[in-house]
């Protein structure tokens, strides 16, 4: 599935394809959940892989010297891209993978991106020159050109199995780009320290087997502070700035994006829920699906033609947990075509921030797209087999 986008897109790495946007009436207020979402789930032992179906193995990729991360420009969050190799001499289908995050109180999430050999060579040239293991790379893989996401992990997720008879393509000599999100929020006075996360590789010789790719749909954020906060970062052109100065001119830049193409050139409209619908430009089927926003997330819906007498969803989080983001089976696939339409719904909470403890302590702000965990996103996540 490929959705539409303008060319000037480029900023916007973790999306496939974005256009005309709109948005979703205000809600009701929502309740504070019972027991807020802490921001991490416990480390600890994960639970045994699945046996392996026929024609699959399993390959190790991650760290092999641990890195201790640092925040830069002032931030509590550092994107830290490593380059991996499985080692592949033959063709070969990404199956399944599980991401073993080895400080589980820093890492945020993981995304695996797959480099062709000429990308892998670029990318071998920018770790070289970069001090320490891997190198910064706040929204993307720090790598030109277009890389493939074929495998994620954010809390809450364990095995991540494909549908029998799919894959990633893995042709020979790729490599995959290892993106973590560290959180230092709560790393306390004795610093982060180390991490040596990394991933087992489902891989399948197979022939035959479908190709899947993943599907990305935004939605710009806009919450403001909650009632009684206040503060320079209340200020929505201070926070974009901040955003900017934390993360580099790309991401205030993003901001901006999302917002002329979300509300189709109208000035940003501030409020708890944003949306943006997505056109598709080529079809194919869904098998799975997934939601990510940060702590002050409320709730997540991506539908298919929503209004219309084809209207189906993709994905309904009503209660999203930030500690439950695990990429899902559809009931049923679902096919999408040439010219249908993609809604991303997204509702989030500013007074989350006085309840939870990474967030206490920080001064209130206007929320936009960013990527700190202190920040928010809107994204939904769809594996499909493209026609």
């Amino acid at each position: 599935m490929r959705f539409a986008r303008p060319a000037t897109a480029a900023v916007l790495a973790t999306a496939l394809f974005l256009a005309a946007c709109a948005k979703e009436p205000e809600p009701a207020a929502v309740a504070p959940p019972a027991s807020p979402h802490t921001g991490h789930s416990a480390s600890g032992s994960a639970p045994p892989a699945s046996p392996l179906r026929e024609g699959e193995r399993f390959v190790e990729v991650g760290l092999k010297t641990p890195y201790t991360p640092a925040a830069p420009n002032g931030g509590t969050d550092e994107y830290r891209c490593f380059l991996v190799d499985p080692g592949l001499t033959e063709a070969a289908y990404l199956t399944g993978s599980q991401f073993r995050p080895q400080n589980a109180a820093i890492v945020h999430h993981a995304i695996f991106y797959r480099l062709s050999p000429e990308q892998a060579k670029a990318a071998e040239q920018v770790d070289a020159g970069t001090a320490g293991e891997g190198w910064t790379c706040f929204g993307d893989s720090g790598v030109d050109g277009q890389t493939a996401w074929v495998a994620h992990w954010a809390p809450g997720a364990g095995e991540t199995l494909m549908p029998s008879g799919f894959g990633f393509t893995m042709p020979p000599g790729s490599k995959l780009v290892m993106q973590v999100h560290y959180n230092l929020l709560g790393a306390g006075d004795g610093g982060p320290g180390s991490d040596a996360s990394g991933m087992q590789m489902r891989l399948s010789s197979a022939t035959g087997l479908k190709p899947l790719e993943t599907g990305l749909v935004m939605a710009p954020i806009e919450l403001p502070c909650a009632p009684g906060e206040s503060g320079e970062l209340c200020d929505r052109d201070t926070a974009v700035t901040d955003v900017g100065k934390r993360f580099g001119a790309d991401s205030a830049e993003q901001v901006k994006q999302l917002n002329q193409w979300c509300n189709k050139g109208a000035p940003p409209k501030s409020g708890n829920t944003q949306s943006c619908d997505q056109p598709v430009e080529q079809g194919g089927t869904v098998y799975m699906a997934a939601g990510h926003m940060h702590l002050l997330g409320r709730a997540i819906k991506v539908e298919l033609n929503p209004g219309t007498a084809k209207a189906q969803t993709l994905l309904d989080t009503p209660q999203y947990n930030f500690d439950d983001q695990a990429l899902v089976p559809l009931a049923k696939p679902i096919k999408i075509n040439k010219g249908d339409n993609v809604r991303v719904t997204c509702t989030h909470d500013a007074t989350l921030r006085k309840q939870l403890p990474q967030l206490q302590k920080l001064p209130a702000r206007y929320v936009v797209w960013g990527e700190g965990t202190s920040d928010e996103m809107c994204l939904g996540i769809l594996v499909m087999a493209p026609e």
